[in-house]
């Protein structure tokens, strides 16, 4: 055997696809970590314009804002509403 050979307890953990969750967890979160309150208007506005949002845009403003980690007090999240209904029917 080589010094690079691999033992049998390289091969057998209690989880072994823990390296590969962690890392697509590790992703995930850069991912949403990125999205700015700006970035998710910016979609919410695309999908307004494509008909894709039949709900009220503050809720679903909410509940992207939500997915993405961002908290914002309940009035803000409404004036950015309007400012987005506003742009999208103007």
């Amino acid at each position: 055997m080589t010094e690079s050979a691999a033992t049998g307890d390289d091969y057998f953990t209690e989880n072994p696809h823990a390296d590969v969750v962690a890392e697509a967890g590790d992703a995930a979160a850069g991912a949403d970590s990125s999205a700015t309150v700006e970035d998710i208007a910016e979609d919410v506005r695309d999908e307004i314009r494509l008909g894709h949002v039949e709900d009220e845009v503050s809720h679903v403003l909410e509940e992207r804002l939500d997915e993405a980690g961002i908290s914002m007090r309940p009035e803000e999240v409404d004036d950015l509403a309007e400012d987005i209904e506003r742009d999208v029917s103007s």
